[in-house]
């Protein structure tokens, strides 16, 4: 069959799929199923014939929507809120691991610039970080204290005022995506750079180890969440830059809404976050060594298991939830 005949003979079928997709036609569970059924036939029938075709790739998204829709619609007796953590957003984080890929792979890059830059420039450190804070901080190192710095203010205080900066910080990683990813690049290289200098200069004045023992006690939800929202931006950018088969302005809200529900995950964590930095950093000298790299690891350990290796095990039993129910 040829494929223009092949596309008018399903394009209302299609049609109606997306609808259904979009919300504006209701289905319940049963017709769900049967429209997937078809369309994976479609799907089959066209990797076939038109492996390569804009139309396999059309209908391959398709079917993945419509996939979702069966599982939200099979679940919508679940809290909302724990349906959203615990599915809603692996999936999408599994559909989109790509950009994860990609923001970390940035990550790393712009991070290695800043050390790079630190180690052939020793006045890149008091442009980066300010001079005032480069200073008190080699005072700190000098009398044995490499986290001082985080010892100042009252824990509340300082915990609030952490939070939401980090959430700033977040939002402007994601939001400046809208400028097709390269605002989130430049938001990221910022960051990044300095986290690199950051972490030279400790290096530099013998107390990386001081330092790393405090610093990557909130540093590993902070840091981890910061590469998460940099892949929401790039997704918002895609969205843009590369509409597929929709029109630009579709394309621009599938990958809003799915960004946004991405970037809110990180919110937990930037708390979290905020609150290690408040209330334990500031005695991360005086902990054992053991309690350091338990509290480091084991974050390290939970939002790495979250947003890496659980996607793909929530996708897995997903798939076969929705085969049983076909069947």
């Amino acid at each position: 069959m040829r494929e223009v005949y092949f596309i008018k003979q399903n394009k209302e079928k299609w049609l109606g799929i997306e609808q259904v997709i979009d919300g504006k036609i209701k289905k319940n569970p049963d017709d769900l199923s049967s429209l997937y059924i078809n369309l994976i036939n479609d799907l089959s029938f066209a990797q076939t014939y038109y492996p390569k075709s804009n139309t396999t790739v059309y209908l391959n998204h398709l079917s993945s929507q419509i996939f979702q829709k069966i599982y939200k619609t099979k679940r919508v007796e679940e809290n909302r809120l724990v349906y959203f953590f615990k599915t809603e957003v692996p999936l999408l984080v599994y559909q989109y691991r790509r950009y994860l890929l990609y923001a970390f792979l940035f990550f790393i890059l712009f991070t290695s610039i800043g050390v790079i830059s630190a180690i052939y420039d020793k006045e890149f450190a008091n442009i980066i970080l300010g001079e005032s804070y480069v200073n008190e901080t080699i005072e700190n190192i000098k009398n044995n204290n490499a986290v001082g710095i985080y010892q100042s203010g009252t824990t509340w205080g300082t915990t609030i005022g952490i939070i939401f900066n980090n959430i700033q910080v977040g939002a402007k990683l994601y939001i400046y995506g809208i400028a097709g990813g390269v605002g989130t690049l430049f938001a990221l290289l910022s960051n990044s750079v300095m986290l690199g200098s950051f972490q030279y200069f400790f290096y530099d004045y013998g107390a990386l180890k001081d330092s790393a023992r405090g610093i990557w006690l909130h540093g590993v939800f902070e840091i981890f969440a910061m590469v998460v929202e940099a892949m929401c931006g790039l997704i918002l950018g895609a969205s843009i830059l590369f509409p597929r088969t929709f029109s630009r302005f579709n394309s621009f809200k599938k990958g809003f809404q799915d960004s946004f529900k991405i970037f809110l995950s990180t919110i937990p964590f930037t708390i979290c976050a905020g609150i290690i930095e408040g209330y334990v950093t500031r005695h991360a000298l005086k902990m054992p060594l053991f309690l350091n790299l338990v509290i480091i690891f084991g974050s390290l350990a939970l939002i790495g298991f979250y947003y890496v290796v659980y996607p793909s095990i929530v996708n897995k039993k997903t798939n076969k939830q929705i085969n049983d129910t076909i069947l």
